[in-house]
């Protein structure tokens, strides 16, 4: 009875209950590799937030092993997040001033809101919303994030005094520092960017930042690159998390309830659109309002363990496909080489040179710029194309989270001007009598002295106006006299909106008053129901409710005919009573 429950609660523990011994060796194999690509990513991400590349480790651990019990994909691989990472730092930095340790309180009360906000999202089956972010606002996302990497490392990358935080003002600052440039630093550091992009060529299965950083590590240790004035990451400290009284002002916690939500917003997201790749990839299905309860457990595990924000990370989860993985053992076998590392190799990570942590992130950085496909849009998509340069303009120039609130805001107003003024089709019949819309590219007829008609978008209060003055200026402009006003209702008449059966009535009666007759063809019966209930009476002279657009074309044709037999009759009639020599 209890078991139900439990796999109702972690879908993930299933895969553990049955878990099949088959699949032991290909689980290891591709655990091991995660882990690789995992620990190096983890690390550098830390030099985004300025925190303890320690904490980098705590962010993988309890959230892999979280979402093994509660996610829903075989293949996913969770971790720290360079989009989050760089939300994080632009809300924590300004208001911390400077304290690492204050940042990090902040960065673990922003996480733990997040997945607060996950959580709450997911109980309240509001996962679907998530695509509202859509694709060119992510891709100017990534975009701006990408070059907020670039910038933000470049004091790492020339070994010259840290630049601000924000981007305009750190380019501006930039040629005036150059002259502070250390030579070894930025050798170092391109021939780091030189073997990543190397490895990449020749042995993309390597878990190149890994390599780099154990070379560099070493190197680091034997020739003391610190004496040469070499910047390196430095003291550690303790390995494991430690509960310590919070040093902030409480009253900063009100400034993290927006920008939680919306990190929370960027997260599911980009983790939504991961999770069904791979999915849809490997054939099975994933529950949506699941995975986004998953990701908020995954962050309240990283937020209890001082760690920061985690989502999908989708390298790693490549990492995992490529290699064979099967179930979420993976994670557990990744996660716990990760501890391995935390217990016993901790001491070596004070050694890594920050230009070495600096090139693995302007590396990682790379595969998400994709300017060229962004250019390439402006023909083929110029509304995806201005949306993606706004939002990655709107990045660089206010931030990253004024920049996607203005963004969404952009998205916004773009759907409600596509549901305010949708497009329209006139619909026609081909030479197979077969209902196709009608464009000055094709053949396709009118249906004579009818006007078959597509509103392409649900018809509510803010938009019915418009669809009764297309209708009336369709008919205007029709070349032939109209006797049939026939609308597509399937595809706009979707709930009882009081304002649409009104501004339906009315348009019935107007028509009529032109000597035309209102069909609606689908949703009869919903329709019926709709008048009725908002007291709106019809007349079968003005209003005639069908099926479907086909039987709307049968009963046009079967009254055309009852027509056609009637003025015979009258014809035959006028002439038998006719007098003779009339």
């Amino acid at each position: 009875m209890w078991l139900p429950k439990l796999l109702g609660w972690m879908p993930g523990l299933d895969g553990f209950i049955h878990y099949r011994k088959a699949y032991i060796r290909d689980d290891i194999r591709a655990g091991l590799s995660v882990s690789a690509v995992a620990l190096p990513v983890a690390i550098a991400y830390t030099q985004v937030m300025g925190i303890n590349p320690v904490i980098g480790l705590y962010a993988c651990i309890l959230p892999m092993m979280a979402y093994a019990l509660f996610g829903t994909s075989r293949q996913l691989i969770v971790g720290p997040d360079m989009a989050a990472c760089v939300v994080i730092a632009s809300v924590t930095m300004p208001l911390a001033r400077g304290d690492s340790n204050v940042i990090w309180e902040l960065t673990i009360i922003m996480t733990l809101m997040t997945g607060l906000w996950c959580l709450l999202g997911g109980y309240l089956r509001l996962a679907i919303f998530a695509d509202f972010l859509s694709p060119p606002i992510l891709q100017g996302l990534l975009n701006g994030v990408a070059a907020t990497i670039v910038v933000s490392q470049m004091s790492n990358i020339l070994g010259i005094a840290p630049l601000s935080s924000d981007v305009i003002a750190s380019l501006m600052a930039l040629p005036g520092k150059l002259a502070g440039l250390h030579w070894l630093t930025l050798l170092l550091s391109l021939t780091s960017l030189a073997l990543l992009l190397l490895l990449q060529a020749y042995k993309p299965r390597w878990p190149a930042p890994l390599i780099l950083m154990v070379l560099g590590t070493i190197l680091s240790g034997l020739f003391d690159f610190h004496a040469a004035g070499i910047a390196i990451i430095g003291d550690v400290g303790q390995r494991l998390p430690h509960i310590h009284t919070p040093t902030f002002d409480p009253l900063l916690l009100k400034e993290l309830l927006v920008p939680s939500l919306n990190l929370a917003v960027i997260s599911v997201a980009s983790y939504m659109m991961t999770v069904r790749s791979f999915a849809e990839k490997n054939h099975y299905d994933v529950d949506i309002d699941m995975e986004m309860r998953a990701l908020g457990y995954i962050n309240i595990a990283s937020g209890l363990s001082q760690g920061y924000a985690v989502s999908a990370a989708t390298s790693r989860t490549a990492v995992n496909d490529v290699n064979g993985g099967k179930t979420q053992m993976v994670s557990i076998i990744a996660a716990l080489m990760i501890a391995l590392v935390l217990f016993f190799l901790t001491q070596y990570i004070s050694y890594i040179p920050l230009a070495v942590l600096g090139a693995v992130l302007i590396f990682s950085s790379l595969s998400m710029f994709s300017l060229t496909t962004l250019y390439a849009e402006r023909k083929t998509n110029p509304a995806d194309f201005f949306l993606a340069a706004f939002t990655f303009l709107a990045v660089l120039v206010v931030g990253l989270v004024d920049g996607i609130g203005f963004a969404i805001l952009l998205g916004l107003l773009q759907f409600l001007r596509k549901v305010f003024r949708p497009t329209d089709l006139l619909l026609g019949l081909d030479d197979a009598g077969v209902i196709r819309s009608m464009r000055p590219d094709n053949d396709i007829q009118p249906v004579p002295e009818a006007l078959v008609y597509r509103f392409n978008s649900p018809l509510t209060y803010f938009n019915t106006g418009y669809f009764k003055k297309r209708i009336h200026h369709l008919i205007d402009d029709s070349p032939s006299s109209t006797k049939w006003v026939i609308i597509d209702a399937a595809s706009s008449f979707v709930y009882n909106d009081s304002t649409v059966m009104k501004y339906i009535s009315e348009l019935a009666h107007e028509l009529q008053g032109r000597g035309m007759t209102l069909i609606l063809a689908g949703r009869s019966s919903e329709i019926r129901k709709w008048l009725v209930k908002n007291q709106l009476a019809h007349h079968p002279g003005s209003l005639i409710l069908v099926p479907d657009l086909y039987f709307a074309l049968r009963l046009i044709q079967n009254h055309r005919a009852q027509h056609e037999i009637t003025e015979q009759i009258e014809a035959l009639d006028t002439g038998l009573t006719a007098k003779p020599g009339e």
